[in-house]
């Protein structure tokens, strides 16, 4: 739980990357903290899209789902210099925060700016009962481990809520839907706010279902605002009920071994809402029918709702406080999203809304976006709303970081990030995390970023050994797009790359079933007809001219980040990364080799040195790449998309 309140604010997220030019709003982010963590800490800065003044029931309307409970508005940031300049952003989260929580000026509030010329950002706090006093930050901490500080102590509730909403309504007043639809949401809102409501909580972890589920009912409703005061129970509070235990009760995450921090790995408690369970205290032990009489011809209109909620909350919150301050406040906002997004068009067109959870890259917490799918995630549309919210989030504009098949999956069984499943087959997966060092020293590692499947000789039962490198490269290359969500099709057979050849033009069909070697240029016309990815290619003549692209090489990994195909002579490797030193010249290639013959087995392909840092000459004087062959080499390029 949150300590006591002190003068240091502590960022969770990279102030750096912030750009406030151009032609922003006056307040450019909004400084987003939980009420689990101690107070001013700053787990990331959201943009502020909406403009005007006059735009903060949009800003309010976007974040109220966005932020996933558990996480909060709690400051703004806005160009300035001092603290004259930071009352405007105080001002601002307070009225967003109004219209957010229902609140005023109960909880410190961070007035952030950041220097026009000099770019250096300076806190102030605004306390709670003293809102026109600015006292100035000091001391700024920068978490050097902000996963683990998120999530050592947090976990994730996950609750799916499909929602059938029966309509009536006249057809001399088709307006008249409008108001059955309000009074039907409200009438589910009572359900889940009646102290008879039954909710069950169980681990969704397959693998620890020992973990018996626990039901909560006769919740005291008095929904908390302020989660940070929330201690656990004790025995003597709540008679030791299982409501009163703790989101620690599902932990099952294990602390041993250098445990991965993040919203994919991280405890997930699984909510459902019992409709079938509620009753009155004097429920009837006989079946009720209700009829209501019309005057005129009426016609009925049924809604599907999917509601998905996902909210975050320490492991000391007790359930039954998980359950109603923030369980049952996000399925009522979701609720009066979805109201508000279908209202409009509800009898033109019955909008297709759905909720996904995405944790991306650089954002700390999760988020929660709605989708209206009637003409798919391609149309221009939802392009458009994808792009909106890179924009807010912070994110690159050249990948799909937000698309459908990035969301997280809670239906599926948490596995070790080693192990991909592709054509029923197991793959390891980035074989290269935990490689030992280069042995460079001084140097810069610029590394893959993203996952990718380890192809080499022999997998699937086919013998391609002596001859099909290239093609195992190439099809790690694709696994890489696939993995990141650039295209879906499956990774390709050695005999669709070369259907795939013949059908360009670069091959006669005789080609297709033989053993003959492929290079880089065939590979980057693979890539351009079944992805739609352009390739770089750089030659050199010797295998000794190589260490003098490594800064090249520095600088794709930096900006494209993709696995590079290296061809010389009758072999090819897959390039992972380069550890380059500019002032000594010094270098280091991470080399993924697809020549492996054995099992998927990762220490054997680490030790044998199937994938790891290769010097261009070693200790002992050899080359590692041949001084008496040329060398193509290819970079695939990101496609623009988002």
């Amino acid at each position: 739980m949150a300590g006591d309140s002190n003068r240091n604010v502590r960022l969770l997220c990279n102030p750096k990357q912030l750009n406030t030019k151009g032609s922003d709003p006056e307040i450019h982010f909004w400084l987003i903290g939980s009420p689990f963590f101690p107070p001013l800490t700053v787990a990331s800065f959201l943009r502020r899209v909406h403009a005007l003044p006059s735009d903060f029931p949009n800003e309010s309307h976007d974040l109220r789902t966005l932020i996933p409970k558990g996480f909060e508005v709690i400051g703004a940031l806005a160009s300035g210099d001092g603290e004259a300049d930071a009352r405007a952003p105080v001002d601002a989260a307070r009225a967003l925060r109004s219209l957010l929580y229902g609140e005023g000026t109960e909880r410190p509030v961070i007035g952030a700016v950041r220097g026009s010329h000099s770019g250096d950002l300076r806190f102030f706090v605004s306390e709670s009962g003293n809102a026109a006093s600015l006292e100035a930050v000091t001391s700024v901490i920068e978490e050097q481990h902000p996963e683990k500080y998120v999530w050592e102590n947090g976990c994730l509730l996950h609750c799916e809520l499909p929602i059938k909403l029966p309509l009536y309504y006249a057809l001399k007043n088709p307006t008249d839907v409008e108001k059955a639809y309000v009074q039907a949401t409200e009438a589910v809102v009572a359900k889940l706010r009646d102290p008879q409501a039954v909710y069950m909580l169980e681990t969704s972890n397959k693998t620890s279902q020992d973990i018996p589920p626990i039901i909560i009912r006769g919740l005291q409703l008095d929904f908390y605002t302020d989660l940070s005061k929330i201690k656990p129970l004790s025995e003597g509070e709540d008679g030791f009920s299982a409501s009163s235990l703790s989101c620690s009760y599902f932990s099952i995450s294990s602390k041993a071994g250098s445990p991965v921090f993040s919203a994919e790995n991280a405890d997930t408690i699984q909510v459902s809402v019992l409709f079938n369970s509620l009753g009155s205290s004097s429920a009837s032990t006989v079946p009720v029918a209700e009829y209501f009489p019309v005057q005129e011809e009426t016609r009925l209109l049924t809604v599907d709702i999917k509601l998905d909620v996902l909210c975050y909350s320490s492991r000391e919150l007790p359930l039954k406080y998980a359950v109603s301050s923030l369980i049952i406040p996000g399925l009522v906002d979701q609720l009066n999203v979805v109201q508000k997004l279908m209202l409009p068009n509800l009898l033109a067109q019955h909008p297709r809304l759905k909720s996904y959870h995405f944790s991306p890259p650089g954002i700390l917490h999760p988020i929660t976006v709605f989708y209206e799918l009637s003409f798919g995630e391609t149309e221009m549309k939802q392009v458009e709303v994808r792009r909106s919210l890179h924009s807010r989030l912070g994110l690159p504009y050249d990948r799909p970081l937000l698309r459908i098949s990035n969301a997280l999956d809670f239906s599926k069984l948490k596995k070790n990030d080693i192990v991909s499943l592709q054509k029923g087959s197991t793959l390891l997966k980035n074989v290269h995390t935990g490689i030992p060092s280069s042995g460079v020293t001084g140097g810069t590692v610029s590394l893959v970023q993203g996952s990718y499947e380890y192809f080499h000789y022999l997998q699937d039962g086919y013998n391609d050994s002596g001859w099909g490198c290239a093609y195992r490269s190439l099809q790690t290359i694709i696994s890489w797009f696939r993995l990141q969500n650039y295209t879906s099709i499956e990774v390709p057979s050695h005999r669709e790359i070369q259907q795939t050849l013949v059908e360009i033009g670069d091959k006669d069909p005789s080609f297709v079933g033989s053993r003959e070697w492929i290079g880089a240029i065939e590979l980057s016309f693979v890539l351009d007809k079944l992805l739609g990815v352009t390739c770089k290619v750089i030659n050199v003549r010797s295998g000794a001219e190589l260490p003098e692209k490594c800064r090249e090489l520095a600088l794709h990994f930096e900006t494209q980040s993709t696995p590079v195909m290296i061809g010389g002579g009758v072999l090819a490797y897959t390039l992972l990364g380069v550890d380059y030193n500019e002032a000594s010249g010094d270098c280091a290639f991470l080399i993924l080799d697809p020549h492996y013959t054995g099992t998927e087995d990762l220490k054997k392909i680490v030790n044998g040195g199937w994938c790891g840092w290769k010097k261009a000459v070693d200790n002992k004087g050899r080359n590692f790449f041949l001084h008496d062959k040329f060398y193509n080499l290819l970079l695939p390029q990101r496609p623009n998309m988002v």
